[in-house]
């Protein structure tokens, strides 16, 4: 049974269940794998998208919780806010192995489009769950600070 979601400001029509979790929706029918498998159980941060502008695990959320929303992924993030978490990322050197820098990318972006000066602690509850094995942790909190004081 076809599924139509509305990804990245494209409608995609999908050959697959209501039930299929969205992460393999977005990386299998429509191709875009930016977002990552982690752990299957939206313990980890990987599979983050945005739904509705509100991050969002992608991995336990079936495609049929998403019709009539606006799903935006790591391709699609094109605000001034997400552009200048990008910009950050890149100058602080952020990523070591990557794998877990979209689902990071996605939270930073979500948190800042919310509140452009975030405590330390409205960032660790923003990024709570997002894990990242090379413990880059410092150098995406102060990624997130540069953000916010270049959108200042």
């Amino acid at each position: 049974m076809p599924v139509t979601i509305q990804v990245n400001g494209a409608s995609h029509t999908l050959d697959t269940t209501p039930d299929t979790p969205l992460l393999w929706a977005l990386r299998d029918h429509a191709h875009l794998t930016g977002t990552k498998f982690g752990c299957g159980m939206a313990m980890c941060g990987a599979c983050t998208v945005h739904v509705d502008g509100q991050p969002t695990r992608s991995c336990v959320t079936p495609v049929s919780a998403v019709q009539g929303k606006a799903v935006t992924t790591i391709e699609g993030i094109e605000s001034v806010v997400a552009k200048a978490i990008q910009t950050a990322w890149t100058e602080l050197e952020v990523p070591q192995c990557g794998y877990c820098q979209s689902g990071q990318i996605m939270s930073a972006t979500a948190l800042l489009e919310k509140n452009r000066q975030p405590s330390d602690a409205d960032i660790d509850a923003a990024m709570a769950g997002n894990i990242c094995r090379c413990a880059t942790y410092v150098r995406i909190r102060s990624a997130i600070k540069q953000a916010a004081e270049q959108l200042a």
